[in-house]
């Protein structure tokens, strides 16, 4: 299992993109986190065990919560860090 940072770019503050995330990562079975960052973007970090998984994944992040607008999701593979649920920080 491998832990991946995303960050997420467009407007996602404030329409309720951190509990559409929670509620699909849920859905799916990961774990990790998702939190806003000061400069507007939000962080998701998860752990995915196949590229394929994490492609998917990603692909739902541009979906989004209904009124948000994601412009671009950058990934990058980090320390391998434990996580028991997911939660919104």
């Amino acid at each position: 299992m491998n832990t991946y940072t995303l960050n997420v770019r467009g407007r996602v503050q404030g329409v309720n993109y951190r509990r559409f995330v929670v509620e699909m990562a849920t859905a799916l079975g990961y774990v990790g986190y998702v939190k806003n960052l000061t400069d507007g973007s939000v962080e998701v970090v998860i752990n995915a065990t196949y590229e394929e998984d994490l492609e998917f994944f990603i692909s739902k992040l541009y979906d989004g919560s209904m009124f948000s607008d994601v412009h671009d999701v950058t990934c990058k593979k980090i320390d391998k860090l434990i996580f028991d649920d997911f939660e919104k920080r």
